[in-house]
């Protein structure tokens, strides 16, 4: 338990309305008497839980500094679990400074990022998974990640993973009876190798939609890539509404990656301006065309932009298919400058892909119907996510961890079965799955988790 009592800014820096400074720990009220003075001449201490009181926070003259709401929650029905007073202030960064500098001197010490949920976890308020969940709806990017966010806030994946301790104590018991009746020619050891299948089945599910999971918390990224002057940077601007690249008829001219984003149809939708594809001595253009190939490989969408005004070099052609050839499940061929067509050969000359698409960039044709192919595959990507929760890198480190643990157990149910050594390795793959959990997660662990998060949560 934290001994401290802590403060911080918990809404966005910046002007407006109203923001909230957060005071939890066992001196909350006392430190809060020194500087509050309640329109009611009550001290705040004196006042019933889970209220809320007009008045002032003060200097250490008295003379006000800011007119303000207390909320006022005591332990252990509050979001940490102890004493709460939150302030509710007028919205500028130089006043809420100062407000939280009378806090501080008052007895308070500012939070670390993450320490108010930490501070529940340690006192049995969420555990660590919904303290993730926390941290992923605050950044969710898309209608689903929220949704999901949501769902593993109330315990969904805590839920799952709840079950895959119980089969693991279950098998543990199993171990554990064959091992005690061993002279008795009691064996379990099929009903074992059944759980353990049985477990390993449960993770190969959870794991399965790890990528498309990962689109639905970052949101979709597209790539244009293509040769030069090929018109990706003009296609880059029709998308976005906007002339963010620089366009112009000499080859080369986007040397780097330009990003910009919007959200479309409750996701978050990033477009990646790329370096055209050819071969060159520059040394910055061949690092531009290196993030280029970069870009298609980590995108969730690709599109290939063919310039249509010209027939394609047979150079030309390899960098096309070998795209084609690396993504064509997440690649989307668009055949431009048709307002300029050279020939119709210039727009079947490639392989397989997930969708073709022809437009104009000068005369805006086909642009609506390409942002609705896009639209329509994106709805088909987020859809192939069925799991209520999202997993991120370090639940899937331990699951994949878990995972081989389980394998190893299985091997050794095969043939003549050593009971002890397999009692030590189901125990062992049940600590990983309680590091999980955070059941026994390390300090060291807890600071790597709780350092992405913003100071006020």
């Amino acid at each position: 338990m934290n001994i401290d009592t802590i403060v911080a800014h918990c809404t966005p820096s910046g002007s407006g309305a109203i923001a909230l400074l957060r005071i939890s720990g066992s001196q909350a009220f006392s430190i809060v008497n020194q500087c509050a003075h309640l329109s009611s001449g009550k001290l705040l201490s004196s006042i019933d839980t889970h209220t809320i009181h007009h008045g002032w926070v003060v200097d250490h003259d008295g003379k006000k500094l800011d007119e303000v709401l207390f909320l006022a929650m005591r332990g252990p029905r509050t979001f940490t679990g102890e004493d709460t007073v939150e302030i509710t202030c007028h919205n500028n960064q130089f006043l809420i400074e100062l407000l939280i500098a009378r806090i501080i001197t008052c007895g308070a010490r500012p939070a670390q990022p993450g320490e108010f949920t930490r501070t529940a976890v340690e006192n049995n308020k969420i555990d660590l998974l919904q303290a993730e969940a926390i941290n992923e709806l605050i950044h969710a990017q898309s209608q689903q990640a929220l949704k999901h966010a949501l769902n593993q806030l109330e315990g969904s994946l805590s839920q799952q993973l709840a079950v895959l301790e119980k089969k693991v104590l279950q098998i543990i018991g199993l171990c554990e009876a064959s091992f005690e009746f061993l002279e008795e020619d009691v064996d379990f050891s099929g009903q074992m190798r059944e759980r353990v299948q049985a477990t390993l089945e449960t993770i190969a599910h959870l794991k399965k939609n790890f990528d498309q999971q990962q689109l639905v918390r970052q949101g979709v990224r597209i790539a244009l890539v293509g040769t030069v002057n090929a018109g990706k940077s003009s296609l880059f601007n029709a998308l976005i509404g906007k002339k963010r690249a620089i366009v112009t008829s000499i080859a080369g001219t986007t040397r780097d990656v330009i990003e910009a984003g919007s959200y479309q149809n409750g996701m978050y939708w990033t477009f990646i301006d790329t370096a055209g594809l050819r071969n060159t001595d520059d040394i910055i253009e061949k690092e531009g065309i290196e993030r280029s190939y970069q870009e298609a490989q980590n995108a969730d969408l690709v599109l290939l932009v063919n310039d249509t005004s010209r027939l394609l070099t047979d150079a030309e052609k390899l960098v096309y298919d070998t795209i084609l050839t690396a993504y064509p499940t997440k690649t989307i061929l668009v055949h431009n400058k048709i307002d300029a067509l050279v020939q119709e050969s210039a727009k079947n000359t490639f392989g397989d892909c997930l969708a073709t698409s022809s437009v104009s960039t000068k005369t805006l044709e086909g642009i609506e119907l390409l942002h609705q192919t896009i639209s329509a595959t994106v709805d088909e990507l987020v859809a192939k996510t069925d799991c209520p929760f999202l997993l991120n890198k370090r639940h899937m480190t331990l699951l994949t961890s878990f995972e081989n643990k389980l394998i190893t157990i299985s091997d050794l149910l095969q043939g003549t079965i050593e009971y002890e050594l397999v009692a030590y390795h189901l125990k062992d793959a049940l600590s990983v799955l309680t590091e999980l959990t955070g059941k026994s997660v390390s300090e060291k662990a807890m600071d790597m988790i709780f350092r992405d998060f913003c100071v006020g949560k």
